[in-house]
């Protein structure tokens, strides 16, 4: 494994990690443009606000030198973690980890958008409210609709049918999805506390509480891998959904990717199972 630091052992008050794996260029570039931009905004109203980014490359990472010098200008140092391999997503993020000797931890998907006020928001919104261990943000999708990202414990129905029927076959299902994706809770102005499971895309954390679970279960290579540090962080801390915090997420799921895809997701959903408790209906 190899660390590349473009800048001193200090990691600022926010550390951020995204983990690549032959990413799409032009999103995570607009990734780091976007974090550029709400750093820039923290640092307005917060200067001692720091933040630092571990980018970790598990392969096919596009040279982003100028990227990151970039973020470099504006107040945001790097590390490039390499070397190790595709070694999965949760493992990818657990090398950042280990390293973060930040207050709060940001695990980021290299295709999420951050809105400019979003990080002062989250710091805000954690600073005042000690109790809450783990903050999820609203998430848009490319045509500015409410994802709902926040999730009841699922079924195998409920995870069959969101991720692999068509939309026009989902109608029987409606009242199911809805119920596991809370769409009676979730909405773009109400903060929710101490829902179940909420989206790996976009998770800040006190570290302490991060590195108290360990950050991911290195069981999973690829999916569910949110939804089990979701519920571990219910055993030493708050969740909370805040939709003041906002960010867009340009992702797809699994059956739209190919059937290596779904192999991963079936594996990595009876791994949840058999750790959570199977629930058929």
């Amino acid at each position: 494994m190899t660390v590349s630091a473009v800048s001193s052992n200090d990691h600022g008050v926010v550390s951020v990690s995204v983990v690549v794996f032959h990413p799409d260029r032009q999103l995570l570039a607009r990734t780091f443009d976007s974090l550029a931009e709400a750093g820039a905004a923290l640092a307005r109203v917060k200067p001692g606000m720091s933040i630092h980014l571990f980018l970790v490359d598990n392969g096919g990472m596009p040279d982003m030198r100028a990227k990151l010098a970039a973020l470099s200008q504006a107040g945001i140092e790097s590390t490039v973690i390499s070397g190790h391999g595709n070694v999965g997503y949760g493992c990818g993020h657990n090398l950042a980890i280990a390293q973060a000797s930040s207050r709060y931890h940001l695990i980021l998907n290299p295709d999420v958008d951050i809105e400019p006020s979003a990080l002062l928001k989250a710091l805000e919104f954690m600073d005042a409210h000690p109790d809450a261990g783990l903050l999820t943000p609203a998430i848009v999708d490319d045509s500015g609709q409410l994802q709902y990202l926040c999730r009841q414990f699922p079924t195998l129905i409920d995870l069959f049918v969101r991720g692999f029927l068509p939309r026009a076959a989902r109608r029987p299902f409606e009242s199911r999805l809805a119920r596991y994706e809370m769409r009676a809770q979730i909405n773009e102005r109400d903060t929710l506390w101490d829902p179940p499971i909420v989206s790996g895309c976009f998770m800040l954390f006190r570290t302490d509480v991060l590195k108290k679970l360990a950050g991911f279960d290195a069981r999973y290579f690829l999916y569910f891998e949110d939804y089990d540090l979701s519920l571990r962080t219910h055993e030493v801390a708050r969740v909370v959904y805040a939709p003041a915090v906002r960010v867009l997420h340009h992702g797809g799921g699994a059956s739209r990717k190919g059937m290596a895809h779904i192999r991963m997701f079936a594996a990595s959903a009876f791994k949840f199972y058999n750790r959570f408790g199977w629930k058929w209906l």
